[in-house]
């Protein structure tokens, strides 16, 4: 999936400030000397290593052959933004009325294609859209960076060797196999490429030719970037019965130790969190928990846990599992709430 949005969001905040210092208390110390020269006794090495690894040595040679230094993949990479937003300024600005319009339309444009998707992979078409929307703006913003020399880049950069080290490599599986080229594989500054913006071990695990001609090109084949965002979804457990979740209201003095806390540092301590406190909606709706207009929660039979995307004071979420498969996409709230957002804006009125 993804790694990196085109926003930071709020609940990781607190990481960014401090990984900020640390990283600042590194250059003070002596932080690793960057230069043309030492990317392209880098690159000398990871030849080497590639052909080792098995990959033909002419092959190795053309994928190396216009690899760049980016210094401004490294600045990104090492000063993410810090701005200090909250789900109410956030949403607006994230989920516009001109982005909602577009993707209305793009929803009526392209609905035969998604139905058949939806059909195939049990994905609603709307959550598809949102997510083509929110990732790339409908495929127009996809970065355009050589992926492979932003990820050599990123790797002798050397924070992150090992991660970075392996989706090279992975993007070298993808130019084997013949799905793009090397002058065609383009990206962001991070990497994650195409309409979808999968990082190269996520478009090995989830991207698929969606039109059968032999190729995943999440890049200009339609077919394939919807086919592969809803297999991404089906495959990390994306159930079609239901919505993502939904917006509510607490009564007074509820005990908020029953929502999942706003920083549990991973998706592992996340998802035990959401094990450890998830409940049917009967169970919340006797707690007090009602719906954002004041109206009863929903009588269906299914499990959610509660979110604060800021704190006790914001918005507050019920989630559903569907939740859970957004948030694999991207581990964040701000990002699940804007796709929930901007899925329902697709669905609500009725597109005639």
């Amino acid at each position: 999936m993804l790694f990196f949005s085109q926003a930071k969001f709020n609940h990781l905040l607190r990481f960014v400030f401090f990984t900020v210092i640390a990283v600042n208390a590194t250059a003070a110390d002596g932080q690793k000397e960057l230069s043309e020269q030492g990317f392209a006794q880098y690159v000398a090495k990871l030849k080497a290593e590639a052909v080792k690894k098995g990959y033909r040595a002419d092959f190795v040679e053309q994928n190396f052959a216009k690899a760049t230094f980016h210094k401004r993949a490294v600045k990104s990479d090492r000063n993410q933004p810090e701005v200090v937003e909250t789900l109410d300024t956030y949403l607006p600005k994230r989920v516009p009325k001109w982005k909602v319009d577009r993707a209305r339309e793009k929803y009526k444009q392209y609905l035969p294609l998604l139905t058949k998707i939806a059909e195939q992979y049990k994905v609603q078409p709307r959550f598809i859209v949102a997510l083509w929307g929110l990732e790339t703006n409908f495929g127009k913003i996809m970065g355009n960076y050589n992926v492979v020399s932003a990820l050599t880049t990123l790797a002798y950069e050397g924070r992150r060797e090992a991660f970075f080290k392996k989706q090279l490599w992975a993007a070298f599986d993808i130019l084997q196999q013949g799905h793009i080229g090397i002058d065609e594989m383009k990206g962001s500054w991070a990497g994650a490429m195409g309409q979808n913006q999968f990082m190269p071990t996520s478009f090995l695990a989830y991207a698929v030719d969606g039109d059968g001609d032999g190729k995943k090109d999440i890049w200009g084949n339609q077919a394939d970037v919807f086919a592969s965002m809803a297999n991404y979804l089906r495959k990390v457990g994306w159930n079609d019965e239901y919505t993502w979740g939904r917006q509510v209201k607490l009564p007074a003095n509820f005990d908020h130790s029953l929502a999942i806390p706003p920083r549990t540092g991973s998706r592992k301590n996340w998802l035990k969190a959401w094990a450890e406190r998830e409940k049917p909606l009967a169970q919340w709706q006797a707690l007090g928990v009602r719906r954002a207009d004041g109206t009863a929660l929903p009588k269906v039979d299914i499990n959610a846990a509660l979110v604060f995307p800021d704190d006790e004071n914001g918005r507050v979420y019920l989630a559903y599992d569907n939740y859970k498969s957004l948030m694999h996409w991207n581990l964040s709230y701000y990002f699940v709430s804007s796709v929930g957002h901007l899925s329902d804006r697709i669905k609500f009125p009725p597109i005639q």
